[in-house]
């Protein structure tokens, strides 16, 4: 069964993971959450990406700070598309950790999602895509969250305008 691992360099990140959780559940996308680290169980990390690939992971999305190697690491051994989430916090509030989630070397790519809640969210809405490729009810399912978006966007400058318009 296509699924999305997660994995978090630390659970102290799960509260942020938990946006992407939220857009992975509404589109009826399985996942997985694992905590390992590309520095403290380096050995652990590469077990569970070959063994994920092997049931049937199709994307993975890795969520780490500060040095944030993890995606990183997670791309070196997989041809499955990885996505990078920069975690907010430390000493440069998350700036540390885009720098080292996005600077890849040529051809082990990362798609980086922005630092925090958004970039978390952004993920779980990259995977759907990425996943929506090979599946056309997964895509007419985000096809439709984005309409339905745009919907209501359109609502809200008509509220405007008619609060405005008093």
């Amino acid at each position: 069964m296509a699924f999305v691992a997660i994995l978090m360099g630390s659970d102290s990140d799960l509260p942020l993971v938990e946006n992407t959780l939220n857009v992975l559940k509404s589109f009826d996308i399985a996942y997985e959450v694992k905590v390992a680290s590309a520095h403290r169980t380096p050995d652990v990390v590469a077990t569970y990406v070959a063994d994920a690939e092997r049931r049937g992971c199709q994307v993975f999305i890795c969520a780490a700070g500060l040095a944030a190697h993890l995606a990183g690491a997670v791309a070196a051994r997989t041809l499955r598309p990885v996505i990078g989430i920069p975690v907010d916090g430390g000493p440069l509030n998350g700036v540390d950790a885009l720098y080292s989630t996005v600077m890849m070397p040529g051809g082990i790519p990362v798609a980086t999602v922005a630092v925090g809640k958004a970039g978390a969210r952004n993920a779980g809405y990259l995977a759907a895509q990425i996943m929506a490729v090979a599946d056309p009810s997964l895509f007419e399912k985000v096809k439709a969250e984005r309409e339905q978006a745009a919907r209501a966007v359109i609502a809200r400058d008509e509220a405007l305008a008619a609060k405005l318009a008093k």
